[in-house]
């Protein structure tokens, strides 16, 4: 058999290959500049798409998301979401606007959670594992970003158990 006969076809399927692909993200950069399909984003995984979609047949929810300097954007969760998916879909969401604004920026979510909190009608939103429908969150919804401090007990078990920490390894053998 003619080893050399494999190889020309493999090229041509592997550019075939290419070729569909470049065909499809000029299609899909086409289809995400029609400004219908402005809310989604650039690069969108099956999450995303599967989010938007449960939004337009009503079984998610728009959030509106207000910042401390009174600028606001729009993020998606569905009607079972809990105050940590709402955070993680605030958190994807912001992580995308400073990619196309100013590149990779790295944002410490641990301080920011630490600080702030978000509010729904003054009404801190402190338990992740809660339900945002229990809080009266709903479809287009506002939701805050409001100073949030943290109980002085919690800062100090923290501190004291680095302290512990740190003390067992100093002691020599």
């Amino acid at each position: 058999m003619d080893s050399g006969s494999g190889k020309p076809e493999e090229v041509a399927a592997f550019q075939n290959s290419e070729a569909k692909q470049a065909r499809l993200q000029s299609m899909l950069a086409a289809l995400l500049d029609d400004p219908i399909l402005a809310d989604v984003p650039r690069k969108p995984s099956l999450a995303d798409v599967d989010t938007l979609i449960n939004l337009e047949l009503g079984s998610a929810m728009r959030v509106t998301v207000v910042k401390l300097d009174n600028t606001s954007f729009d993020v998606a969760v569905s009607n079972a979401a809990t105050v940590k998916d709402l955070k993680l879909a605030i958190r994807k969401k912001i992580n995308e606007i400073e990619q196309e604004k100013m590149g990779h920026r790295h944002i410490s979510w641990k301080h920011v959670w630490d600080n702030y909190c978000l509010t729904h009608h003054n009404e801190k939103l402190v338990d992740d594992s809660s339900a945002l429908s229990s809080h009266g969150v709903r479809n287009n919804s506002k939701v805050c970003f409001s100073p949030h401090i943290m109980s002085r007990v919690h800062r100090k078990h923290s501190r004291r158990r680095k302290h512990r920490f740190f003390h067992g390894l100093s002691k020599k053998l």
